[in-house]
């Protein structure tokens, strides 16, 4: 009895191991590129600038007098950093600011220009030196597409329409007549244009009958090649979505914003860095919550809109947590850990399968200002985790989406279970193919099988890892988390086996 028993007992032990072995093997990613598809248009990959804390001031903007080396006030080192990132598209001035900005008190001599108080972001009082003519020539210099957000909450539509007029027109007019005398003689063409900014909310607390017909009239006065975006949803505000999709005609609407935060609660939204488990569960669920939210939105964009003419415009997004301890709470400083990389790649994954309809985004805040891809603090500069996740994935930018079908482990947390595996893939112009992959689970590897379909002959890649989800890099360690060269991918004809470490991203090349 005593050997039945042990062997019973052995076999039992030898099975459960089996068992786990299969579980951690039932990762699976398969390639589908024969089926219909599209391009993952780079301006998925666009940030987001506010008046805000140090994002403006002392972030991009040091001024004309700085010792910090700067082409007219921009600092030398984020235009680099940005170029190396490929920052396709840049939000400006706001979020919540933009509706109580005036775009006419930043242009002309800065001397001249009046002060306002930034009512939304620390009471602080706002000197107007970094104007239109400082966006737009710095866009200019980082190679990216201006986004300007109107004032709809606080202004008119002849002062939205005369912005236009002002930034655009080429001809003989009273606005670009103004232009001319602030020293830029061509126009600047810019294309993307935001009417309000959260009209639910901070815009306006309107009600989404009465923002479709202030969209309609705004949008009439807009003249010339503008694409027009509208105030959006807050995060599953379905019926916003449906009322304006109902409510104003195709051909008056390009874009369609939606915002949605990865944050655990409102009310508590944790520390930056010191995070438990369970809130960083929290966060990835919110995280996950982004597929649903873009799927469901679409669906109510496709009753209206079967040939998906409206983008749908993801122009904040991003993790949310409290400010750093001893910081102006206005000024929402928070550090950037692993959880913002994991954050960002799952997002971004999202997004690439999700490219027929968004067709643009925009991750909150570029610098110093929530979940930042560049922390500063005098002449000194950190590259965050954020900002090498999008680094490594900016590959996918104007490339031809490869669908994909995962199947994944779970990461289980107290019972509930989210996908520990993503991905997303994409074929350049040069005929390469990149996978990028994530793994969320903190605790367990995930060996990962890719049916890629195809016979490539090679293999390269990087990884963003840590050994604490909790690490981040600082100004005394500004380069503990960086990407690495990836050894754990293996090629054999149309399979490929790949080992995640733990909250861990990779980017591959096949060719």
């Amino acid at each position: 009895m005593q050997t039945t028993y042990r062997h019973r007992f052995i076999t039992g032990i030898f099975c459960l191991l089996a068992c786990s072995q299969a579980l951690r093997a039932q990762n699976k990613v398969t390639f589908h590129p024969d089926a219909p598809t599209q391009t993952i248009n780079r301006n998925i990959y666009g940030h987001f600038a506010e008046h805000l804390g140090n994002c403006i001031y002392g972030g991009f903007y040091v001024g004309d007098t700085s010792r910090i080396p700067h082409v007219n006030g921009v600092r030398k080192d984020i235009i680099a950093a940005l170029k190396t990132l490929k920052i396709p598209n840049l939000r400006w001035p706001g979020g919540c600011f933009a509706d109580t900005y005036h775009w006419k008190d930043g242009i002309g001599p800065k001397d001249k220009r009046p002060t306002i108080v930034n009512t939304w972001w620390g009471g602080v009082t706002e000197n107007n030196s970094f104007g239109t003519h400082d966006f737009l020539n710095m866009c200019e210099e980082l190679g990216a597409e201006p986004y300007l957000a109107g004032n709809v909450g606080s202004g008119t539509v002849q002062e939205l329409a005369d912005w236009v007029q002002y930034v655009n027109f080429p001809g003989k007019s009273p606005m670009s007549d103004l232009r001319q005398q602030n020293g830029r003689q061509q126009p600047w063409k810019v294309r993307y244009w935001g009417v309000g900014n959260e009209a639910w909310g901070c815009g306006g607390n309107m009600r989404p009958e009465y923002y479709a017909d202030v969209y309609r009239k705004y949008a009439t006065f807009m003249s010339g090649n503008t694409f027009k975006i509208a105030s959006g949803a807050n995060s599953n505000d379905y019926n916003w979505t449906e009322v304006l999709m109902k409510n104003i005609p195709l051909h008056m609407l390009d874009g369609l914003a939606l915002h949605h935060y990865s944050i655990i609660d409102w009310g508590k939204k944790g520390n930056a860095v010191n995070f438990t488990e369970e809130q960083y569960f929290q966060t990835m669920r919110s995280t996950c919550m982004m597929d649903t939210l873009v799927r469901k939105h679409s669906a109510i964009m496709d009753k209206y809109d079967p040939k998906k003419k409206v983008a749908l415009v993801v122009d904040e997004w991003g993790g949310w947590y409290n400010v750093q301890e001893g910081t102006n709470p206005g000024f929402l400083f928070q550090q950037n850990t692993m959880r913002d990389a994991m954050i960002a790649g799952v997002t971004l994954n999202i997004f690439n399968n999700h490219s027929d309809r968004v067709r643009m985004a925009n991750l909150a805040q570029t610098i110093n200002v929530l979940q930042a891809v560049i922390l500063t603090k005098g002449e000194q500069l950190v590259l965050t985790p954020t900002y090498h996740v999008m680094e490594m994935y900016n590959v996918h930018q104007d490339a031809t989406l490869v669908p994909v079908e995962v199947q994944s482990n779970s990461y289980t947390y107290k019972g509930e279970q989210l996908p520990a595996v993503t991905a997303s893939a994409s074929k350049d112009k040069s005929g390469a193919t990149h996978i990028s992959l994530v793994n969320i689970d903190p605790a367990k590897a995930q060996e990962i099988t890719v049916q890629t379909g195809t016979a490539y002959r090679t293999v390269s890649g990087r990884i963003l890892a840590s050994a604490k989800l909790q690490d981040y890099n600082s100004f005394t360690q500004p380069d503990k988390i960086k990407p690495t060269a990836f050894k754990d991918a293996v090629l054999k004809n149309n399979t490929l086996s790949v080992k995640l470490p733990p909250f861990s991203v990779v980017v591959l090349e096949l060719k």
